[in-house]
């Protein structure tokens, strides 16, 4: 009787997205690469999406293809972060404090070596920088209160509307605490620590009596 060797699939087996896929993601990451560099050297308002195109090797045509704007760019990297901190906070202990946790999970942002045009602290400095971005930061870091919150919440003992209501709260006063501690960075030019300032922001709201006076 004839025996098949081949192995069976398993519910189990990962499966990689179509290749067409991943040649576009890996384009736009490229793409990505080389419109950062340009905007460290050059400056945001200053590049345009002809000298990216050109440096990348593509058409104006074929640039759009991948990218509306330039600044969608610089905007869909920032929701990355919030999805890296969102990872980053699952994998936190479960029975560390939730303010804890996502002051350690801020650290995907805070220790990134800010040498790179293309690393968080690269793209949030040029955010901060760049007045057409100004706005628009902003409503991506408050966006990444959807991301974060639920496992605030189920920390908390959620879902529950009380605790969900806690959750977007703290969630969303550590946030804050993060875009002061990134201004206060962006104003020191890059020098001062992101992290040591990151704890003394996240600190005031941890302890405010003892702090304020």
């Amino acid at each position: 009787m004839y025996v098949p060797t081949t192995t069976p699939l398993t519910l189990n087996t990962p499966r990689r997205a179509p290749l067409r896929e991943r040649m576009r993601a890996a384009m736009r990451e490229e793409v990505s690469e080389v419109a950062f560099q340009l905007f460290a050297e050059q400056g945001f308002e200053n590049t345009t999406v002809e000298q990216i195109a050109t440096a990348a090797g593509l058409s104006r045509t074929t640039f759009f293809r991948y990218f509306g704007t330039k600044e969608e760019m610089v905007l869909s990297r920032v929701g990355e972060f919030g999805s890296q901190i969102a990872d980053a906070l699952v994998l936190r202990p479960s029975e560390e404090r939730p303010w804890e946790s996502l002051r350690r999970a801020f650290d995907v942002l805070a220790e990134a070596k800010p040498g790179n045009s293309g690393s968080p602290l690269g793209a949030i400095r040029l955010l901060t920088q760049a007045s057409a971005l100004i706005t628009r930061h902003w409503e991506k870091t408050q966006g990444w209160q959807s991301m974060i919150a639920p496992e605030i919440s189920r920390r908390l003992g959620g879902p529950d509307p009380v605790i969900d209501m806690q959750a977007n709260a703290l969630t969303a006063a550590a946030i804050s605490c993060l875009d002061a501690a990134i201004d206060a960075w962006a104003a020191t030019g890059g020098i001062a620590s992101m992290p040591e300032l990151l704890d003394q922001a996240m600190n005031v709201m941890r302890e405010p009596s003892n702090t304020l006076e």
